[in-house]
């Protein structure tokens, strides 16, 4: 650790003149002492500035003598704070909500939503709490997955899907962290509601073009979600009834007001509105506490559980996530910032199938100790560095009976384990007034134990094709072996900005990332019975390479602004399916897949009005996805005949227009209008008779696509008047998903008629217009 530490000092040009002084501190709400994420700290009537980090941090140099610090954030009063410094110095700041609202995250869009024309991160997308739960959704639910949704390069997996798809990418392909801790699976109710209560949450950020060094094994995006810290000023209650669920959290300040402790909860009675037998339930947990040791040591313990039932006359499901982080927060000096954490992920799933007395049992787990160092050497030149190591373990399933009398043999798939280890350097450095630039690189490597035996093919091929039947065959197996298998890959980031004058700039990027996790499915939307599995013989890490141009401006006295980004990425390794596969229960699932390339190109705009009455935002891509599979050394057809052809996520044209009306102090009203084009479809183009059965052939795959979707969604917020000398704080929502009623296709299957013996295809739409009534509050 310590030469680590001592090569990246080495990088460092140290050019600090003696007549500088360093301020630092941190920045808390004055309401509830949170720590404020992204808060502008700068040097009035200069450039000379920087932004807090996730814990409030933040360190700026500036010349000794008389100056005033500006500290800024969405939605808070400005502080001015006048200095006449000849020494180093720690100010902490506290600041004001310019109004209260129910939600501890306040919003005013003014002046903190304008396009960032001065960083050169670009891609990047940020959430507040207010935002999301304006806008309305399906079941009345504020959802974060589903609120990002809404924004330029994000689609869905279908209606009602908790998965997300960035920029042409596949659900997998998305680091999703709460926390810092991964979550694999953030559906529940089978993907109508995220895991995210929106009540315990604080910060929620998308990276989707320009991922910093310090994030890793994904290729398409980073979803880095926060929850809140807790009320370390006073106890307060925060609660909401809603049609399918109702939550609870519970905030009180600790050890004599030096940390705090929240406590989340939320459940469901969705099974009390489904009829007959089927019942379908969730509930989660949220913890988290911290504690200031002193002024340069505060540490934090947060944890998460959730899980869900389904259960069917047929088939019952029990899955969900748990995962836990232990981070220490240490300030080396005026300068060195550090967060040491220790996290634990599990997601586990468990299948009972009554008809046949079957019980399946897997999951996936990991461990992970991660270092990260911020080094503020200048106004100009700041420093990321640091390492992770996880452990993975992967149970793809046990099967055994349910009971004495089943027919099912018992079943044990081979457990798999590796290593993943990262280190990286991240620089952002001001060149000049106008031109910015961060780079870094991330160097990663993956190591698979291979505890169980290998199988060796004839001729070294899992899939063998026979042209004349049409079909492929499974390869014979020939011997068996046991090894590691190392992989090691260079990940360099690159972003720069320029501005064009004070309200305008470009930008453009370029980041190579490698992914060595794979999600196993055949299914277009994340299913609880999902495999994963690492990289080895047969499925080799996925490498991407993304690069980005953007124009970003903000106009009329900042009250609008528009961001246009375009993007080409290209993908190495990415598998797909034989026709007919098979994946359930399967020990040698390389004889079901094949590795191909992906690209995806496509243009982003996004224009918001961040002021007045109205706010909201327009977003609209139009993007391209597709695949290339080849038939390898076997020599076969590959899929469609070796051509390009569209993934199952290709949606051309994505439209959203999201927007809120504050008519009064009593009444604010919102709208979220989408269009997507259908997503892609593989239908027959023909039938043959055998043995009187009608058996349909099939076409190009993703040859044709399912109708076009769209609908409205409108919502409404009544809040009483609130008495000054109580502290109840109470809200109205009312909301209607799918206003005018479309029947939106989420599949289309095709069979066999019972009665006229035709094949037929058969539409199935899961939401018509659903309205939905909550009550929040606050004590």
């Amino acid at each position: 650790m310590k030469n680590f530490f001592a090569i990246c000092l080495l990088l460092i040009p140290v050019f600090v003149a003696a007549q500088n002084i360093t301020v630092r501190g941190t920045v808390k709400d004055k309401q509830n002492g949170e720590n404020i994420f992204g808060a502008s700290i700068y040097v009035e009537g200069t450039t000379i500035g920087s932004m807090t980090n996730e814990y409030g941090f933040y360190s700026i140099t500036l010349p000794k003598g008389k100056s005033t610090i500006m500290v800024s954030f969405v939605g808070y009063k400005t502080i001015y704070k006048e200095i006449n410094g000849d020494a180093n110095v720690t100010l902490n700041f506290e600041v004001e909500a310019e109004s209260t609202q129910l939600s501890e995250v306040v919003i005013d869009a003014g002046k903190s939503k304008k396009a960032n024309i001065r960083s050169p991160q670009m891609g990047v997308s940020k959430l507040q709490i207010k935002d999301i739960e304006n806008i309305p959704v399906v079941l009345g639910e504020p959802d974060i997955l589903k609120s990002i949704q809404s924004l330029p390069g994000v689609t869905n997996g279908g209606e009602g899907s908790s998965g997300f798809n960035v920029r042409g990418g596949a659900a997998d392909q998305n680091l999703v962290l709460l926390d810092e801790a991964t979550i694999y699976n953030t559906a529940h109710l089978l993907g109508f509601v995220s895991i995210f209560n929106s009540d315990a949450i604080k910060d929620v950020k998308l990276y989707k073009g320009s991922i910093p060094a310090e994030f890793g094994g994904r290729v398409s995006s980073v979803l880095d979600v926060r929850q809140k810290d807790g009320n370390s000023k006073r106890f307060t209650i925060n609660g909401g009834i809603g049609v399918v669920s109702s939550k609870l959290t519970l905030e009180t300040p600790m050890f004599n007001k030096k940390g705090s402790i929240l406590l989340a909860g939320r459940g469901s009675y969705a099974h009390l509105f489904i009829p007959g037998d089927n019942k379908a339930s969730f509930y989660d947990v949220n913890f988290k506490t911290n504690y200031e040791l002193n002024e340069n040591n505060r540490l934090y313990f947060s944890a998460y559980l959730g899980r869900d039932y389904f259960n069917t006359n047929f088939v019952a499901t029990d899955y969900g996530n748990s995962i836990a982080s232990l981070r220490w927060n240490h300030v080396f000096n005026d300068k060195l910032f550090s967060n040491l954490s220790f996290i634990y992920s599990n997601y586990d799933y468990r299948i009972l199938l009554n008809g046949i007395d079957l019980d399946w049992k897997a999951n996936i787990e990991n461990a992970n100790v991660r270092y990260d160092f911020k080094y503020y050497l200048s106004e100009k030149f700041k420093l990321n560095f640091g390492f992770n190591s996880t452990l993975h373990g992967f149970n793809p399933g046990e099967i055994k009976p349910s009971t004495d009398t089943s027919p099912i043999n018992p079943l044990k798939l081979d457990r798999k384990r590796a290593l993943e280890n990262a280190m990286y350097v991240d620089v952002n450095q001001t060149i000049t007034d106008k031109f910015r630039v961060s780079y870094g690189i991330r160097f990663s490597s993956f190591h698979r134990f291979h505890t169980e035996d290998l199988n060796v093919y004839k001729d070294g091929l899992a899939v063998v094709y026979n042209e004349f039947l049409e079909k492929y065959q499974r390869g014979e197996v020939v011997g068996e072996t046991s090894s590691m298998e190392s992989y090691y890959n260079f990940e360099p980031r690159l972003a720069l900005s320029y501005e064009l004058n004070e309200s305008s700039s470009i930008k453009a990027s370029y980041a190579r990332t490698a992914q060595y996790l794979h999600l196993l499915s055949n299914t277009t939307t994340i299913n609880p019975v999902d495999i994963w599995a690492p990289s080895g013989n047969f499925i080799k890490p996925q490498k991407s390479n993304q690069y980005a141009l953007g124009y970003f401006r903000n106009f009329l006295d900042n009250n609008y602004s528009i961001e246009v980004e375009t993007y080409y990425k290209t993908i190495d390794n990415r598998i797909d399916y034989i026709d007919g596969s098979d994946l359930i229960g399967n020990n040698n699932i390389e004889t079901e897949i094949l590795n191909g390339h992906m690209r995806s190109y496509g243009v982003e705009f996004l224009v918001r009005k961040n002021t007045g009455s109205f706010q909201g935002w327009l977003a609209y891509t139009l993007s391209k996805s597709e695949q290339q599979t080849l038939g390898g050394a076997a020599g076969g057809p590959g899929i469609n005949g070796g051509e390009w052809y569209n993934v199952n996520f290709d949606r051309p044209h994505d439209f959203s227009l999201t927007g809120t009306y504050k008519l009064n102090e009593k009444w604010t009203f919102g709208g979220n209008l989408v269009y997507q084009t259908g997503r892609p479809l593989t239908v027959p183009n023909g039938q043959y008779n055998y043995l009187d059965l009608s058996i349909a052939t099939y076409g190009d795959r993703n040859g044709s696509r399912l109708p076009d979707y769209h609908r409205l969604d409108v919502s409404a917020t009544y809040t009483p008047r609130i008495d000054p000398n109580k502290r109840w704080r109470g809200e109205w929502k009312f909301g209607i998903y799918n206003l005018y009623n479309r029947n939106n296709a989420q599949d289309i299957s095709f069979g066999q008629n019972s009665s006229t013996g035709n094949n037929e295809a058969t539409q199935t739409s899961i939401f018509g217009i659903v309205p939905s009534l909550s009550y929040n509050f606050k004590f």
